[in-house]
């Protein structure tokens, strides 16, 4: 049985954010890299959950 649509991106959205936090959490760097890294992860997740319900389809030929 497959899971809807909705439950497989909170899946997918909840990984993210729990490999996110075992980063900022676990491994060590300077707080601007962190800065940096968690913008690059917060604009692609946007950017793809904008790609998945159709409003951005740039990347689709």
């Amino acid at each position: 049985m497959m899971a809807s649509p909705l439950i497989s991106v909170l899946l997918i959205l909840i990984v993210v954010g729990v490999i996110l936090w075992l980063v900022n959490n676990f491994i060590p760097m300077a707080s601007s890299i962190k800065t940096i890294l968690n913008a690059v992860v917060v604009i692609v997740v946007i950017l793809w959950l904008l790609e998945v319900f159709g409003i951005f389809t740039r990347f689709h030929r």
